[in-house]
């Protein structure tokens, strides 16, 4: 069966495993990515694609060095709407301290063409589950209060916001995990996005 979709798939899965340019630190083409308007809710961060990158760009002076593995998206079109859900796995390590991390998390993307262009308009990401890694051993690793780490952030993402604040990028609030109140907000809401889209064609 044909799939009249597959240039749009390709053009979506595309944006998606284009989260290499930040690994990459290759921003004009990070940007690309993003309308100009357009708005990320992760971790460290919260607001328009273009302070991101500006943060991004400072973050890679400094300790923290990370990798992402982008997996196949899940894409739902409404029109020249998509909500697109991609799985991603995080690798994060701060250099020479002998600490890291590895996350499971979910992109939850609204996407949307744009003179004839599909660009991100929307990104939030969702925590399923991560802990630490240790590059020399456990015996190299500092000492981490855990439970005080535990009382201060959920288990589903405590290890990455351990190195961030380390890094000296605070984390503050609380944000979507696997299952929970926010992620099930996000997605309720992407679907009424969607929904837009066959109401004004009716």
């Amino acid at each position: 069966m044909s799939d009249h979709r597959i240039d749009d798939r390709q053009a979506i899965s595309e944006l998606m495993t284009g989260w290499i340019h930040r690994d990459r630190e290759q921003w004009d083409e990070l940007a690309g990515l993003f309308h100009e308007d357009a708005t990320l809710r992760i971790l460290w961060f919260a607001g328009s694609a273009h302070d991101f990158i500006d943060g991004s760009r400072r973050m890679g002076h400094g300790p923290l060095r990370s990798k992402h593995f982008i997996g196949a998206p899940a894409i739902r079109f409404a029109g020249d709407r998509a909500f697109v859900e991609t799985n991603a796995i995080l690798l994060a390590e701060l250099t020479g301290a002998g600490i890291g991390a590895t996350i499971h998390n979910r992109f939850l993307d609204r996407v949307s063409r744009r003179d004839g262009s599909w660009r991100i308009e929307q990104r939030d990401s969702v925590y399923d589950m991560g802990g630490f890694t240790y590059p020399f051993g456990v015996a190299g690793a500092p000492d981490i209060d855990a439970q005080a780490l535990a009382d201060r952030h959920p288990r589903e993402y405590a290890a990455l916001a351990y190195l961030l604040e380390t890094a000296g990028h605070p984390v503050t609030g609380t944000y979507p995990t696997r299952f929970g109140e926010q992620e099930a907000a996000i997605l309720e809401a992407g679907s009424a996005w969607l929904a837009e889209t066959h109401l004004a064609h009716r």
